[in-house]
């Protein structure tokens, strides 16, 4: 038997606000399933971003982070700006070589999340 990834979940302790950020940032529908208790974003893809409530989210580094690509042809400072406007911060810039090179990003909760050039 397979196992499929079923969607990639966030804890906050505001799943409402985040869960909306996230939408805003890439484009998806919100789901409130347990209002201020548990929110989906779905995306037009399939892929599912959850958001659920805990009292004291786990602090120091992601272990997990969501890599997101600016779409071909689309610029990419363009597409930092637009992060950076929705509130998200900008923590460093990365490249291997001159083939390859990525921005790295906090969203309003701290999470790590990364934007390359789309392939």
């Amino acid at each position: 038997m397979a196992l499929g990834v079923e969607m990639i979940t966030f804890d906050t302790c505001d799943p409402d606000r985040l869960a909306g950020w996230w939408a805003d940032a890439v484009g998806g529908t919100l789901i409130p399933v347990v209002p201020g208790g548990f929110v989906i974003v779905a995306l037009a893809s399939g892929q599912r971003l959850g958001f659920q409530q805990v009292d004291d989210p786990t602090p120091g580094k992601n272990r997990v982070h969501l890599d997101l690509g600016a779409e071909p042809g689309v610029d990419l400072e363009t597409q930092v700006g637009r992060l950076l406007e929705l509130g998200a911060v900008e923590t460093a810039r990365h490249s291997f070589g001159e083939d390859f090179s990525w921005v790295v990003f906090a969203d309003p909760d701290g999470n790590a999340f990364c934007l390359s050039a789309g392939s």
